[in-house]
């Protein structure tokens, strides 16, 4: 036993051992109207007769009640009752043996002592509780002041926390709650004092600096709509992220965390079916193809996880290969992991790795994805992306590839810009070759993945860092949104459910204006949007638009058994055509053609480009 916990129930002993006599005095005292002349003498020789058995036996109910290794430092109702309980077991037991051994004292004695041993333990086992609710409650005046939003289950414990520990500082002035009938009530001496639309006011009111979200239980749209107005105040938000939270018991104040982007996403998470993904890529050899990016590397660690037999990554830089490699061989030194470097745009190389580990499983995540850089390079993303496709589902099908899971993007739905256009043509690749393989091709299509490379995130928290200013390309400009976790959710998921010629497409719920989200990173990075850190707009970019689409109008939607991902059946095309004007296009691109955006337009219709190109 730690030396300061043996003290600590020494101390609790004397203390214990000094209670019970000074209790069993004031039994015979106050008895008599506080007078020792008033003491009969056979009253007194009995206490003092049963004193030691008394006293052992007390502690002894004490001990067994946990009273010398509870954490009174942090007591609440449940310790208090258990001080009662003991002292009531104490009593009991003093009657049983003085009547045994026939020792005679007023009945009242009884009671009197009771209440003093019970009044004096509760005094010493909560004087700690007592001091700080007295004089520190909530932290000294130098902390930070806090509105609780949540007047509930977590807001109540988050309070006692706050209220009781050392280590939790800040002082809690007042909870929002949307429930009527808590408001104008008070929560354990705080007062409940508006609901969520008051915030503002009651931010301005008690001089809140730190507003704590404790609704776990919500969904995540009214969570959403919670941060939203508590941003307006900016104040400092952490936030308690979900139900689980509440259901295992886990909360506390370290248990809550920055607000992070995601969390204004406004839908709930997509949830896959874990033992599902399993029994397909368990015992399987897998290909991920630009396994060091960002979907890559997160299918990679989802993959490794689900104990295929190998997995082979493939991506053409080195250093990002080298670095899930490092991850996946800590994380896992049992797994079969094989890392390569290589390009999907090289035949020979593709073919010949294909013929060394034959692949049962390929993710296809190799791709050139920026778009002003694709414009300003669309030879570039016609190789890599359409015939580096091209070339890895031809290696599939002769090397006997059960599945072949194409990354696709939103980009490729009526596409303005030649990454989208790349995108919507290798959808076309592998549904022509679905039908002349036994391979199942499938394509996954979804929006803008948050913190992936090149994305907006990563980009808006750098300008912000070096104090702006951040920039927006339109102030209209909208887009849809999924964490880099929940992508690689949809593509796992759609390799079980592939059957052969599918697109796979995630509802993601509603749109995001760009400009909100800058605004909402600015505030959460602690600044004030256009006076702090300022906004400009730089005007479309060459093949952006102001909204993307996730279907073409041809596209009929059918559901799966996860509500949240559908499948768009693909539309129909000349395939010999097709075939014929990618053997052109290859010609084209690889002597790096002036004209190949026109030469793109004719096989995907749907492209359409600025008048000025």
């Amino acid at each position: 036993m730690p030396r300061d916990k043996k003290i600590r129930m020494i101390f609790l002993l004397l203390v214990d051992i000094c209670v019970i006599q000074f209790s069993s005095f004031m039994g015979l005292w106050m008895r008599f109207d506080m007078r020792l002349d008033l003491i009969p003498a056979n009253y007194v020789d009995s206490v003092l007769h049963y004193a030691l058995l008394h006293t052992l036996v007390t502690v002894a109910a004490f001990y067994v009640l946990r009273m010398y290794s509870s954490m009174w430092s942090v007591a609440g109702v449940r310790e208090a009752c258990h001080i009662v309980f003991a002292c009531v077991l104490s009593t009991l037991c003093q009657i049983a043996g003085m009547t045994m051994l026939q020792l005679s004292v007023p009945r009242s004695y009884f009671a009197i002592s009771f209440i003093v041993m019970a009044g004096c333990e509760g005094l010493v086992r909560l004087s700690y509780r007592i001091y700080r609710a007295l004089f520190q409650r909530g932290g000294g005046s130098g902390d930070s002041r806090v509105l609780i939003v949540g007047a509930g289950t977590s807001g109540s414990v988050i309070l006692k926390e706050m209220q009781t520990s050392e280590f939790a500082h800040g002082k809690v002035v007042c909870f929002a709650d949307d429930d009527k009938n808590k408001i104008g009530k008070f929560l354990n001496g705080v007062p409940i004092a508006g609901n969520r639309y008051d915030i503002p006011q009651l931010v301005e009111k008690y001089r809140v600096d730190k507003i704590f979200v404790a609704v776990p239980s919500a969904p995540a749209g009214e969570v959403k709509k919670i941060l939203e107005i508590c941003r307006e105040t900016n104040c400092q938000l952490k936030l308690l992220p979900g139900i689980y939270q509440l259901l295992n018991g886990d909360v506390s104040v370290s248990k809550l965390r920055e607000v992070q982007i995601e969390d204004l996403l406004g839908r709930e998470p997509i949830c896959v079916n874990l033992d599902e993904i399993m029994g397909y890529v368990s015992n399987k050899v897998i290909l991920v193809t630009g396994g060091g990016g960002s979907i890559g590397s997160e299918l990679c660690r989802q993959i490794a996880s689900h104990n295929p037999r190998q997995l082979i990554i493939l991506d053409i830089y080195e250093n990002n290969a080298y670095d899930i490699q490092q991850e996946l061989r800590h994380n896992y030194p049992d797994l079969d992991l094989v890392v390569l470097i290589g390009s999907v745009r090289n035949t020979h190389r593709i073919n010949s790795i294909f013929e060394h580990y034959r692949p049962q499983i390929v993710y296809h995540a190799a791709a050139h994805k920026h778009v002003p850089l694709m414009e300003d390079s669309p030879n570039e993303a016609i190789k890599n992306n359409v015939f580096g496709t091209y070339k890895t589902a031809k290696a599939a099908i002769r090397y006997g590839t059960e599945r072949f899971v194409l990354i696709s993007t939103d980009k490729a739905v009526n596409p303005t810009n030649i990454m989208g256009a790349s995108k919507r043509m290798c959808e076309m690749v592998v549904q022509m070759l679905n039908k002349e393989s036994a391979t199942d091709f499938v394509a996954v299509r979804f929006g803008n993945v948050l913190g992936s490379n090149g994305s907006v995130i990563p980009l808006f928290k750098k300008q912000i860092a070096q104090g702006g200013p951040v920039t927006v390309t339109h102030p209209d400009i909208i887009r849809y949104f999924m964490t880099i976790p929940e992508a690689v959710s949809l593509v796992l998921q759609a390799g079980a459910y592939a059957k052969g010629g599918e697109i796979f497409v995630l509802d993601m719920g509603e749109p995001v204006k760009i400009l909100d989200l800058a605004r909402n990173l600015i505030r959460l990075s602690g600044y004030v949007p256009d006076e702090d850190i300022m906004i400009e707009f730089t005007g479309l970019r060459p093949g952006e638009k102001l909204y993307e689409e996730l279907l073409m109008d041809e596209e009929g939607l059918q559901d799966t058994p996860n509500k949240l991902i559908h499948i768009g059946k693909p539309i129909d095309f000349d395939e010999k055509l097709f075939r014929e004007q990618l053997d052109q296009l290859y010609e084209e691109a690889n002597r790096d053609d002036t004209d190949i955006k026109a030469a793109v337009q004719k096989i995907v219709p749907t492209y359409t480009r600025k008048e000025n190109e």
